[in-house]
């Protein structure tokens, strides 16, 4: 489970990007987090991810306190973490095969686990026919069918796919979000970030509003309502 603990992050400039935010996330749940510009999205996954510290309050995952953590304990918590962008992010000079098993090789996973999981994720995205293609030869669907196969690839606990359809056409996008209802169905945590209400409303799933860096909606089957 993950606690955000009565959490506040005031940055520097004394700009207030969340106060008082208690939420809990259960194992195996998907959930969409929405809100405009500047609702203090982003920073909640920082704090989850420690690349930020909060002001107030804790974030647990587990009963582990994730600020706590020293900094080799920190790496090893973000290996239970797949993250996905919605500018890809992938290594134009290395092949779909090699952008994954890139991933891996960091994660100090050997040359025959890397030779059985890169086909098999590439399947479950349903990608397989463009394994030795290059970036430069994808869609952008394809593209991100890719980077989730990357964040999928070790096996974490958990799955963020930060604003992932913001660039893909409205085909494209049912399907990225498909493939991460497939992901959460087989057992992993999946948390979304989007301001895009058709994939909001599609889902039927909980959804939490942020406004002003504060929680203004948690609905376990929830629309999105601005």
């Amino acid at each position: 489970m993950i606690v955000f603990d009565r959490v506040s992050k005031i940055y520097p400039d004394s700009s207030v990007a969340l106060e008082g935010v208690t939420l809990s996330i259960e194992p195996s749940e998907f959930i969409s987090i929405v809100g405009p510009s500047g609702a203090g999205k982003t920073t909640l996954l920082k704090l989850f991810l420690a690349e930020e510290e909060p002001t107030e309050g804790a974030v647990y995952y587990g009963s582990t306190n994730i600020h706590a953590l020293g900094k080799g304990e920190i790496n090893d918590f973000r290996r239970k973490v797949g993250m996905v962008f919605q500018d890809f992010r992938l290594l134009p000079n290395k092949t779909v095969y090699e952008n994954i098993a890139f991933t891996m090789e960091a994660a100090g996973r050997s040359d025959d686990e890397i030779e059985a999981d890169v086909p098999h994720v590439l399947e479950l995205v349903d990608l397989s026919p463009k394994i030795w293609n290059f970036p430069k030869e994808l869609s952008g669907g394809e593209k991100q069918r890719v980077a989730i196969a990357r964040a999928l690839v070790n096996e974490p606990d958990i799955i963020i796919a930060d604003e992932p359809t913001g660039n893909l056409d409205p085909s494209n996008t049912y399907d990225v979000v498909q493939i991460l209802k497939k992901i959460n169905d087989l057992g992993t945590t999946v948390i979304l970030t989007t301001h895009n209400k058709g994939i909001i409303d599609s889902l039927n799933r909980r959804v939490v509003a942020l406004d002003r860096g504060k929680v203004v909606r948690d609905d376990k089957a929830g629309k999105y309502d601005k």
